[in-house]
């Protein structure tokens, strides 16, 4: 490729925030193009394709409110999707709006570098440069970079090694198999459960438990789907006065007005429900110690009422970390998993792992001989992907180097002194603390609108001050202390990647309120930027 082409704007990522964004500049009249390193669209859609993939926000939710049309259109056969149907509604927008023709497949930009002189990006991958741009957006994904443990002896197991994120494009079958999951988050949860019906023998390797509840995967009729759409205008904006951009009916009195016994009841109501609601039943969860108390012996009674065997419902249930400081997961069936007879938990925090050999696992107390290991060990969240990219702004600063000591941006959106370079749903946003595609939507409208702005201005440049930048990581971390969320070491800290500087990245401040700051930034000519 050559980079004789010059875009207006270029985008990194098909995934919801990538198409969403090129959709928007080119209504908007600006020159677009996409690069996306899969053959496909979906971002962690087209990558986490293991057994038993799932949203674990509802589809009426997780998915684009900017078309009514799109939404009247398109009918959600579960109200829970799986990856599968994610993937093709994200293949239905694509070609309802005729993004393909600006999309490049196949193509992972590994470097961005800004001319201070002609004020241009030229991105490249592997093969050499790509092309130039005036803009860059960063759709590269908040969970989109998977990591593997660092365990010795990774690359001498004989047998097949998986992980979840990046699940081969086709069916494994672990029929008279045995395997050994390492993880029990949301994807060692998803994926334990479907293995469970094939395997001959299943070990969940556990180090830190989660707290898990259902989810109602239950088929939305014509007839419930056909109310939810005639009351979609109403879903939309319930939810962007929600903290977490999903409306799950808070009640508005503090926990601890209430009784034990009344709490209990509310937690009881929501449980067969399923999702996230249970942690949104009341207003102070999250901030308040005793109440988060409340839920978290709720929720380890539950484990305790479904699992027959005491020592491994123990196990299960010793989740010594607040509810919600680590993602709360979504897991049907996943507690119940371990009254079968094929299903064993292993408690590597008592056990830690040693080694993996060519025959399995071996552990401080044993070994475990297995066919098959699926790592379901997470990413490198929030900036992984964005820190794979060579990124210079700048006198040649690189974005590794602005970040050595953890990631600072103004807004979640950009970094001083990287010229017209956005990210969408970066670190200092709602981003994972979120429904992801409330939060991809407003960021995405916010730059769009910015570049207009520009264009309109006659401006080259946009980029916060230093102090700009400053001040907004600073109210990040004021807000997170204000709330349970630093009470455990987790990946919203980077906790799970050995040398990354633990730093809470989430701005957890809720939709609402980070929606107010952006709207306000923007009627005021755009507070803490520089437009020049």
């Amino acid at each position: 490729m050559s980079t004789d082409k010059t875009y207006d704007v270029v985008v990194v990522g098909a995934g919801f925030a990538g198409l969403y964004m090129l959709h928007r500049a080119r209504t908007a009249g600006l020159s677009a193009h996409l690069y996306e390193a899969g053959d496909a669209v979906g971002g962690t859609w087209y990558w986490n394709r293991y057994p038993g993939a799932r949203c674990d926000f509802e589809s009426l939710d997780y998915s684009y409110s900017f078309d009514e049309t799109l939404q009247q259109e398109w009918d959600w056969p579960e109200r829970y999707s799986g990856q599968k149907e994610i993937q093709r509604y994200l293949e239905h927008v694509t070609d309802r709006f005729g993004l393909r023709a600006d999309i490049t497949f196949g193509t992972r930009v590994t470097g961005a570098e800004f001319d201070e002189a002609e004020c241009l990006w030229t991105l490249s991958a592997a093969s050499g440069p790509l092309t130039r741009a005036h803009h860059v957006v960063m759709a590269t994904g908040s969970l989109s970079t998977p990591r593997l443990p660092d365990i010795p002896g990774i690359d001498t197991f004989a047998g097949r090694r998986f992980h979840t994120a990046a699940w081969p494009d086709e069916e494994v079958d672990f029929t008279g198999r045995r395997v050994a999951v390492i993880g029990t988050g949301s994807s060692g949860v998803q994926v334990s459960v479907e293995i469970a019906k094939q395997a001959e023998h299943l070990y969940v390797l556990q180090r830190t438990p989660s707290y898990v509840v259902p989810a109602l995967h239950e088929p939305l009729d014509a007839e419930t789907l056909a109310d939810e759409k005639t009351r979609y205008a109403e879903r939309r904006a319930l939810a962007l006065r929600a903290p977490l951009g999903v409306d799950f009916a808070t009640r508005p009195e503090p926990t601890m007005s209430l009784s034990e016994e009344d709490c209990r009841a509310e937690f009881e109501k929501r449980w067969p429900v399923g999702g996230a609601a249970i942690l949104a039943a009341f207003p102070d969860l999250i901030v308040d110690a005793e109440a988060n108390e409340r839920l978290a012996n709720y929720l380890k009674d539950k484990v305790r009422e479904i699992v027959e065997d005491p020592r491994t419902a123990e196990l299960l249930a010793s989740m010594d970390y607040p509810v919600g400081a680590r993602r709360l997961v979504v897991g049907p069936g996943f507690h119940t998993m371990f009254n079968q007879p094929n299903v064993e938990l292993v408690d590597v925090k008592g056990s830690p792992i040693v080694e993996v050999t060519p025959t399995g696992i071996r552990t401080a107390d044993g070994s475990y001989d297995v066919d098959d290991i699926v790592f379901a060990t997470g990413f490198d969240a929030m900036t992984g992907a964005l820190l794979a990219i060579d990124v210079r702004g700048r006198g040649g600063e690189s974005l590794a180097e602005h970040w050595a000591a953890g990631p600072v941006t103004y807004l979640g959106l950009q970094a001083a002194a990287f010229p017209n370079l956005f990210l969408i749903t970066g670190p200092g946003s709602p981003s994972v603390f979120s429904n992801m595609v409330r939060s991809i939507e407003q960021h995405v409208e916010f730059v769009a609108d910015l570049l207009v702005a520009l264009r309109e201005r006659g401006a080259s440049t946009v980029e916060p001050t230093p102090a700009a930048e400053a001040d907004w990581v600073r109210h990040v971390n004021d807000v997170a202390g204000q709330t349970l969320m630093l009470r455990t070491a987790s990946w919203y800290m980077g906790a799970n990647v050995p040398g990354k500087p633990r730093v809470f990245m989430p701005y957890v401040g809720g939709v609402p309120a980070y929606r107010e700051i952006c709207d306000k930034v923007a009627a005021n000519g755009y507070d803490g930027l520089v437009i020049a």
